[in-house]
């Protein structure tokens, strides 16, 4: 953000020569700031609407545990079950912040049949998949506002040149054309440079969430089953790329 930010001011002080006031123009923020947020209203569902204030702090500040976590945390727990026993595991539970996790050790220990754990699990699950098809879908729908309502005021801009045309106002065509321009600019910046990146980062954030829980679930599994700690490393090393694997073997 502060590259882009910083590449940005030094472009548009270069070339209005620290007259920046040229770039704003109220007709192309009304057009494409307030039409696209209005747009976005009509879309999306309220509920929705209240989460964007939390997608926008996952943005800034995810603190979701990543695939490599998963391994690391639950290597360790595969070795404790396997030297201590699966009852050792209590202990640990409260010290965990994903409650996916917690909830799955929970019914380990309390000795719930392996078909129905795994059941569970997989039902849980299932909203993290929604989310991120829902999570992408959204910054789709973002992108195409701000770029939609740019080309709208581009059109109305363009009208308003051609209107001009028989006059000999050269201020008033440039003023039509200027408004025409900086509402393409704003609609490029709301989808390319805010709405996309947000929304890939989100998508991003939420696959890596659903792949870290399906590693979670077969080590939850392979732990119910008393599997060899190497052999529960094994089948979620199979969830990464296999240059991640090596510093994993190697502690093996």
């Amino acid at each position: 953000m502060l590259i882009g930010f910083s590449a940005l001011r030094f472009v548009f002080l270069n070339v209005s020569h620290g007259h920046l006031i040229m770039f704003f123009s109220m007709e192309s923020v009304l057009m494409v700031g307030f039409s696209s947020i209005s747009v976005t209203f009509m879309a999306m569902p309220m509920d929705k609407m209240k989460q964007v204030p939390s997608y926008i702090k996952k943005f800034l500040f995810d603190k979701g545990i990543k695939p490599i976590q998963v391994i690391e945390l639950m290597n360790v727990l595969s070795e404790k079950a396997r030297r201590d026993g699966i009852l050792a595991l209590e202990g640990e539970v409260s010290n965990i912040g994903d409650p996916f996790l917690a909830a799955g050790l929970k019914m380990v220990i309390d000795g719930v049949e392996t078909g129905n754990i795994e059941s569970t699990l997989r039902w849980k699950l299932s909203p993290c998949k929604n989310d991120t098809r829902q999570e992408r879908n959204s910054s789709t729908l973002s992108s195409f506002f701000g770029t939609g309502n740019g080309l709208v005021e581009t059109l109305v801009g363009q009208v308003g040149m051609f209107g001009q045309l028989a006059s000999t106002d050269i201020g008033a065509l440039g003023y039509a054309l200027a408004i025409a321009v900086v509402a393409t600019m704003y609609g490029a910046m709301i989808a390319n440079a805010i709405c996309g990146p947000i929304g890939d980062k989100l998508g991003m954030f939420s696959s890596e969430e659903v792949l870290g829980r399906e590693m979670m679930v077969q080590a939850i599994m392979s732990i119910q089953s008393g599997d060899n700690p190497r052999v529960t490393l094994d089948k979620m090393l199979a969830f990464i790329p296999t240059p991640g694997r090596a510093r994993f073997r190697v502690a093996a």
